[in-house]
């Protein structure tokens, strides 16, 4: 609970466009992945490039702690390579 609170804490200290960029990319991530938009692949590659883009946001801030940067960092890979793969499925 410390850990999230902490968490918390330091995004309330972020600049606003850090807090825009975050928040609009979890958004967009979550309501493109829903049931209602998964027919069209464009909107499921749109959501795992939000995802990515969320992912390696925090894998850039997060740069002081060598390992959880390296892991955001290849989830946000991850999800560059399924958007692709969506789109040509």
């Amino acid at each position: 609970m410390q850990r999230i609170r902490f968490m918390l804490k330091q995004f309330l200290k972020e600049p606003l466009w850090y807090k825009i960029l975050i928040s609009t990319t979890l958004l967009i991530s979550i309501i493109f992945s829903s049931s209602y938009f998964s027919y069209n692949p464009y909107y499921q590659s749109f959501s795992k490039l939000a995802a990515a883009i969320f992912f390696g946001a925090y894998g850039i801030k997060l740069k002081s702690n060598r390992k959880t940067s390296i892991i955001l960092l290849f989830i946000s890979a991850l999800c560059i390579y399924l958007s692709i793969l969506a789109i040509y499925k």
